[in-house]
């Protein structure tokens, strides 16, 4: 399985016609075959970046079916939507993605992916988007530990009923299709209550002491960002 991750800056006056284009184009269209679907359609939250940028993640069987996929958008049905949908927005960057081999997100039946919109009501999920960028030559390392200090902080976190993230997949470029080294965390935040201690208050010492992902992720990577994303209320997965 591949996930294409895409982040479009939208233009402010079109941001509805342009999440419609996905609701009520892209989503449906996919559906008709087996090769693809829609996972996610989410906004960056509000004051936490760029206005009007949007994240989707598109799931795709397999090489093959990305090349299925490439060819319905660049020449085939999906031709004159990708033209509309590009006229909607300033920019856009997309990138290719594959689970890490600890990745709690390795496989996803599609078949069972709605292809219609799922209304939810109030409080709408969010997610942590953390993205890393190793030392140079570290990404095997990062990966190593990631898999194993930093997904064990988060089982203990759980387990005391104090874990603000829920980690759903680790994501890397494929092969020639994003940057050599970077690693994705995809976490849903369990806890939104959690988040206003994380924005209003310093990281306690007892969470950058030795041994903590926070004092032993430096020896393997010290640029990363977050972003801040709600997923709209008809996206196919929460």
């Amino acid at each position: 399985m591949l996930l294409v991750h895409e982040v479009h800056h939208v233009q402010g006056r079109r941001a509805e016609e342009f999440e419609a284009c996905y609701r009520e184009g892209w989503m449906s269209a996919l559906g008709e075959g087996d090769d693809a679907r829609l996972l996610w359609f989410l906004h960056q939250a509000h004051g936490t970046g760029p206005a009007y940028t949007m994240v989707t993640v598109t799931a795709v069987a397999s090489a093959d079916a990305l090349g299925r996929l490439q060819d319905r958008v660049r020449r085939g049905d999906l031709r004159t939507w990708a033209r509309d949908v590009d006229g909607l927005r300033h920019d856009a960057i997309a990138k290719v993605l594959e689970p890490a081999t600890f990745s709690p997100l390795l496989e996803l039946d599609l078949g069972g992916v709605p292809v219609a919109s799922v209304e939810r009501g109030p409080g709408l999920a969010l997610f942590m988007e953390d993205t890393a960028w190793p030392h140079p030559g570290h990404l095997d390392a990062y990966l190593e530990r990631a898999g194993s200090l930093y997904v064990e902080t988060l089982r203990r976190a759980a387990a005391a009923d104090r874990g603000l993230l829920e980690l759903v997949a680790v994501l890397v470029p494929a092969f020639g299709a994003g940057p050599e080294r970077e690693v994705v965390l995809w976490q849903r935040i369990g806890k939104p209550e959690m988040l206003l201690p994380l924005l209003n208050r310093e990281v306690p010492a007892a969470y950058q002491g030795p041994g903590t992902w926070m004092r032993e992720a430096l020896e393997v990577r010290d640029r990363w960002e977050s972003r801040l994303l709600r997923v709209a209320s008809w996206s196919p997965l929460a």
